[in-house]
C-alpha cells in the first residue's frame, strides 16, 4: 500500500476559518528578507504535508487522494460488508485474508461520499465517476504533484506575515492540518510568510522530531519519504514472497544453526504452505508418521519477514521462528533468523 496522499482536480479549496491577528510583539516584527512566497519549497512543502490523508482505506477504493465517508456498505469477495467505521475495516481485512491466492473484490453500494486531498466532500454515485477519480490520482502522482503523509505536525503552528515589501503584517495561529492547507493554499502573489519555529512533528516511523528551521522541515521530510519508499518496497517484496510459498512443497534444502548444517534431519521430509495461511509437514518415507500442521504468516516493515510456527516437541518445530527473507527466487527463499542472524534456513521447492 502507498502511503503517500495525493492532489485531485475534482474538488476545490475548502474555505476555513483561522487566527489572524496584529502584532508589534513577535521575535520577527519588521522587514524579514527570508520570508517565503507561494510558491516557494517551504511553501510546497506545507501544503503538501498538510492535505488530506485518504490512504488509510486504500484496501477498499485503491485511491489515496480520497477519504471513504461513513456510513458505506460493499460487496466483499460476495459478503455484503456495512462499514460504520474504521472499526469495521478489521472486517474486510479478515475476509481479504482467509485465502492468499485469491483476486480480492470490493463493489461499493452506490452513490458513496468521498473526501478528497483538499478536503472537499463529493458524492460519487457509481463505478464509472469513481474509476474517474482514481484515474485523477494517478496522473497527478505522475506530475509529481504527490502529497506528503509520513509526518504529522502537532499543532499550534505559528505563522507571521509579510506583505510584499516584507514588512509584517501580522501572525496566524494554525490549530489543524486543515487550517494550515487552507492557510498555504489562499496565499496571494504578494504575500508572504515565515514559520514561527520551533514545530513539533510525528514521523511515520514513530519519531517525534522538532524543526528548527525550513531547511530542518525539508530534511525530515526526505527522511521519512525514503522511509515509506522502504515500506513499500517491502511490502511489494512481501507479496512476491507469499506468492512463491502459496500452495507449494518445498524441502529444506540448509539449516544451520551454531555453524552446523542439519538438513539432512529433515530430508524426508515435505514443507506445503497451503493458500489458507497453514503448514503442513509430511514425511514422505514413512506413510506411517502423521502429519504435522503449523501456521505461518509474511509481513514486512522495511524488511520482510516470514513466521513459521509448527508447535512444540515435534520433528519440525526446530523451523519455528521469526525469519527475514534473506533472497528468493521462483524455486527457493532463503531466511536468516530475526534474533539471530547466524541461524539461517533455506526452502527449496520440490
Amino acid at each position: 500500500m502507498k502511503t503517500l496522499k495525493l492532489i485531485t482536480v475534482f474538488a476545490l479549496t475548502a474555505v476555513l476559518g483561522f487566527t489572524s491577528c496584529q502584532s508589534e510583539e513577535n521575535t520577527e516584527v519588521g522587514a524579514n528578507p527570508n520570508a517565503n512566497s507561494s510558491t516557494s519549497p517551504t511553501a510546497s512543502n506545507f501544503e503538501r504535508a498538510s492535505m488530506n490523508d485518504g490512504s488509510d482505506d486504500d484496501f477498499l477504493d485503491g485511491n489515496a487522494c480520497t477519504e471513504l465517508l461513513f456510513p458505506l456498505t460493499a460487496t466483499v469477495n460476495g459478503q455484503n460488508i456495512s462499514i460504520i467505521s474504521e472499526l469495521d475495516f478489521s472486517t474486510v481485512l479478515e475476509i481479504f485474508a482467509e485465502f492468499n491466492d485469491d483476486a480480492d473484490n470490493v463493489t461499493f453500494n452506490f452513490p458513496i461520499r468521498v473526501r478528497t486531498s483538499n478536503y472537499t466532500e463529493v458524492t460519487v454515485n457509481n463505478q464509472e465517476e469513481l474509476d474517474a477519480l482514481n484515474a485523477a490520482c494517478e496522473n497527478a502522482e505522475a506530475e509529481g504533484r504527490d502529497a506528503i503523509s509520513c509526518i504529522d505536525f502537532n499543532f499550534p503552528i505559528t505563522m507571521l506575515t509579510y506583505d510584499i515589501a516584507l514588512e509584517q503584517t501580522g501572525t496566524v495561529v494554525l490549530q489543524s492540518e486543515k487550517q494550515l492547507y487552507t492557510f498555504m493554499t489562499g496565499l496571494q502573489a504578494d504575500e508572504f510568510f515565515t514559520v514561527n519555529y520551533p514545530v513539533s512533528a510525528t514521523l511515520s516511523n514513530g519519531t517525534t522530531v522538532q524543526l528548527n528551521s525550513d531547511a530542518e522541515f525539508r530534511d525530515s521530510i526526505s527522511d521519512c519519504v525514503q522511509f515509506e519508499e522502504e515500506e513499500d518496497e517491502a511490502a511489494t517484496m512481501a507479496a512476491e514472497v507469499e506468492a512463491t510459498l502459496t500452495n507449494t512443497q518445498f524441502k529444506v534444502q540448509s539449516f544451520v544453526n551454531a555453524g552446523v548444517n542439519t538438513a539432512a534431519d529433515f530430508a524426508d521430509w515435505s514443507i506445503e504452505f497451503t493458500n489458507d495461511l497453514k503448514l503442513v509437514a509430511k514425511n514422505n518415507v514413512n506413510a506411517t508418521l502423521s502429519e504435522i500442521e503449523g501456521t505461518y504468516a509474511v509481513s514486512s516493515d522495511t524488511s520482510v519477514f516470514l513466521n513459521i510456527a509448527f508447535g512444540s516437541n515435534n520433528t519440525v518445530s526446530a523451523l519455528n521462528n521469526d525469519w527475514v527473507i534473506a533472497t528468493y527466487s521462483d524455486t527457493m527463499v532463503a531466511l536468516q533468523s530475526k534474533t539471530d542472524a547466524s541461524i539461517t534456513l533455506t526452502f527449496q521447492k520440490l
